[in-house]
């Protein structure tokens, strides 16, 4: 496995994927929160319990909390979205101008485009390309 700057190639490949769907992923986590804080009403099967049959204490709010805090997908998503924003928020004008023009702009730019956009120099933009990933990836632990 080859290294790139302290992490993996994969690892680089990955952050970068991650930052293209960066969008999508805050949609999911609105999608996915909404679907834990409002469910579909869950069918009783025990329509005819006895009076010793065990119930559920009903504590809604709690069961809400608990699905937030408990649910894997939800967690990931939040973490790595948390990061991007975190790492985004910190860097420099010409770091975010590369981030937007590369990542959430025109998916079709190469970075001779963007360094065109951005009015920097190709090995500028790719240096703050290799930069910007290498803060995500530290935020997050991978390697």
């Amino acid at each position: 496995m080859t290294t790139l700057c302290g992490i993996k190639s994969a690892t680089f490949k990955h952050i970068e994927s991650e930052l293209y769907s960066y969008k999508d992923t805050l949609k999911e986590i609105d999608n996915l929160r909404d679907e834990i804080m409002s469910p579909t009403k869950e069918n009783d099967q025990n329509t005819g319990g006895g009076s010793n049959s065990v119930r559920a204490i009903s504590k809604p709010t709690e069961k809400i909390a608990t699905r937030l805090l408990t649910h894997k997908t939800l967690r990931n998503l939040e973490e790595i979205a948390t990061a991007i924003t975190d790492v985004y928020n910190m860097v420099s004008d010409d770091h975010k101008k590369v981030i937007e023009t590369r990542y959430w702009g025109n998916r079709h730019l190469d970075w001779d485009g963007v360094a065109d956009i951005t009015n920097m120099h190709r090995n500028t933009a790719l240096k703050y390309r290799k930069e910007v990933v290498l803060l995500i990836a530290n935020k997050l632990g991978w390697r």
